[in-house]
């Protein structure tokens, strides 16, 4: 095993930085973009403010993300449970002035030798896509219920 860590590209927001982190910081939020997921890949979803859980096509069980430590308004730490690799995944903001947040994801995976070179890229874009995906979602026109 190998533990990598991979880090988004920064994305802006326009949304001040504790809208961002209420509507992060809590799962029954998925309800607002559970159309984005691929359905095609992702099945049998629960969720609970701290806690996702879910089918992945091709993996059998379910995985289970939680939410482990919060920074109001900065951070917030995830880790998986039944994931077939062991990482923690950080979602840090920073308001820079009103109205504008800057986005960086980041990821630490422990990653087996053999699939590290095939993954790498797919895992950078992965970050980034995501990045961008949340970085586009309507902060400002949500409501925390």
């Amino acid at each position: 095993m190998s533990e990598t860590t991979y880090h988004s590209r920064q994305e802006r927001i326009m949304a001040d930085a504790d809208k961002v982190y209420a509507a992060l910081g809590d799962f029954r939020n998925i309800e607002k973009v559970k159309h984005l997921l691929p359905q095609d890949k992702i099945s049998e979803l629960e969720y609970e403010a701290d806690f996702i859980r879910f089918k992945v096509d091709g993996l059998g069980q379910k995985i289970c993300i939680k939410i482990l430590e919060r920074e109001e308004n900065k951070t917030l730490k995830f880790g998986a449970d039944n994931s077939p690799i062991t990482a923690n995944f950080w979602i840090q903001l920073k308001q820079v002035e009103p109205g504008d947040t800057r986005l960086l994801l980041t990821l630490k995976a422990d990653i087996p030798m053999m699939f590290k070179m095939m993954l790498d890229q797919k895992i950078q874009q992965g970050m980034d896509d995501a990045a961008r995906m949340i970085a586009q979602m309507p902060f400002n026109e949500w409501t925390n219920n």
